[in-house]
């Protein structure tokens, strides 16, 4: 009868090492905010949005767990009403580094690449819920 081999001793430390390993650089990927440079980075934004009045873009108080597509008097995309998306962090990350990858066929194009600034930004807007 063969034995079973399973995981245990080096095998299982090597294993256990890579997932945890794994989950540190995931979390690592996601850098932590700093509200105050967001607030900073959010004058790049006035352009087309405002925190409380509906400009170019709808006004941003509120954002964090609001539906896309869901502020009274301001005229969206289809696409962005249709989407289902409620903004969380990470949906808001998503949405920043690309919008039309998101969210074809929405009306923002100007994105964020820089992970940290997207991280600011959305730190900024958690605090204006």
């Amino acid at each position: 009868m063969e034995r079973s081999r399973g995981w245990t001793g080096k095998g299982a430390l090597l294993a256990l090492l890579c997932v945890l390993g794994g989950a540190r650089a995931s979390s690592a990927a996601a850098p932590r905010g700093d509200a105050a440079h967001g607030k900073l980075l959010y004058q790049a934004c006035t352009g087309c949005h405002s925190i409380d009045e509906n400009d170019v873009g709808p006004k941003h108080r509120g954002v964090l767990g609001r539906r896309a597509g869901s502020v009274p008097d301001y005229r969206y995309s289809p696409a962005l009403k249709d989407s289902g998306i409620v903004w969380d962090p990470d949906s808001l990350d998503r949405w920043l580094a690309n919008p039309q990858g998101l969210v074809p066929g929405a009306k923002m194009y100007f994105s964020v690449p820089d992970p940290q600034s997207r991280a600011d930004l959305i730190a900024y807007l958690t605090q204006l819920n």
